[in-house]
């Protein structure tokens, strides 16, 4: 059975796949845009990225498609507003945030007919979200990669804010690899779509090094690790020589923060460049994010051949969730 589209505020995605905001350069225009055209929602990742830079991969993702652009900006970025501010400004269709709340963003949101999109790991900020005027809720949970929000995998914790949103789109993210996975989250458990994100690097389109797509390939499922970020939240990455020496306890913080990057950083390390460095092919002194399925993944098509897959795999066994 054919699936059903995705409406979050004005916009209809005619395929109810959110590819997921990956910050530091690693979903750009260039994998966002594609996405997009192809009839899903295409995200930047707007974390850790100059604001002009921002701006500008904004414009470069606009004009590469007529689909659906959003920026994902977590709460807990220094210049959370400033970067929410220049998203609108440079066109951006929708605003996805989490790692923290505002409230503030909701009215902007309005002011600006652009819909704000909330990341959320719990019940009670599911119904805040809600409350304050979110246009769609992501349920993530613990099986996401990079931060996290919760310990609670995501077949127990969706039933539960399911029963309480009912105003707008519900979307399941963590741990989906395949259309099967997505047709079990919108049948069986009522999602309005789902989000994937580490599927997604592993594309042609996404342009990280090939040693960061190795990273993902080569994982094993003993690999994937957990691990405490300078941003205050438990964050989910495959292991390597810099996990490995920070989890024997080495001191990797130089002793000078020269980005200012976070309101709140415990400095043992510079995410920032750490995940800089594994963006560029350095995966054995960066910090290599993923979810925690990463290994179950083992090809790297075309953005098309994927989605063309996924829709083909879901609609084979979907049935629509009962009322």
């Amino acid at each position: 059975m054919k699936l059903p589209e995705l409406t979050i505020g004005q916009y209809t995605a005619r395929i109810p796949v959110v590819q997921g905001g990956m910050s530091v350069r690693v979903s750009t225009s260039s994998l966002a845009a594609v996405v997009a055209e192809c009839g899903g929602i295409g995200t930047i990742g707007g974390s850790g990225l100059p604001i002009e830079e921002l701006k500008e991969d904004i414009r470069r993702a606009k004009q590469m498609t007529r689909g659906i652009v959003a920026v994902n900006i977590m709460f807990a970025i220094r210049q959370f507003m400033e970067a929410v501010m220049a998203s609108i400004e440079a066109g951006v269709d929708m605003i996805v945030t989490g790692a923290g709340f505002s409230r503030d963003v909701f009215k902007i949101g309005k002011d600006h007919n652009v819909p704000i999109v909330s990341i959320v790991s719990s019940p009670e900020f599911a119904k805040l979200a809600e409350r304050c005027g979110a246009d769609a809720i992501v349920v993530e949970a613990k099986e996401a990669g990079g931060h996290l929000g919760t310990d609670r995998p995501l077949r127990e914790l969706f039933p539960e804010i399911r029963k309480i949103v009912k105003k707008v789109p519900l979307i399941a993210a963590g741990g989906i690899t395949d259309g099967y996975e997505i047709a079990e989250m919108m049948g069986q458990y009522g999602a309005d779509g789902v989000q994937m994100a580490t599927r997604f690097v592993l594309t042609k389109e996404c342009d990280v090094s090939d040693s960061f797509k190795n990273a993902y390939l080569n994982a094993k499922k003993e690999d994937i690790s957990m691990m405490h970020s300078p941003v205050g939240l438990p964050g989910r990455a495959i292991r390597n020589r810099f996990l490995n020496r920070l989890f024997a306890g080495e001191n990797l913080y130089d002793g000078e923060c020269k980005r200012g990057c976070l309101k709140n950083c415990d400095h043992t390390f510079c995410i920032v460049d750490r995940l800089e460095m594994s963006r560029d092919g350095n995966t054995e002194e960066g910090l290599v994010f993923s979810g925690e399925n990463v290994w179950k993944i083992k090809d790297v098509p075309t953005v098309q051949e994927l989605i063309d897959r996924l829709i083909a795999e879901a609609e084979s066994v979907y049935a629509p969730a009962p009322a």
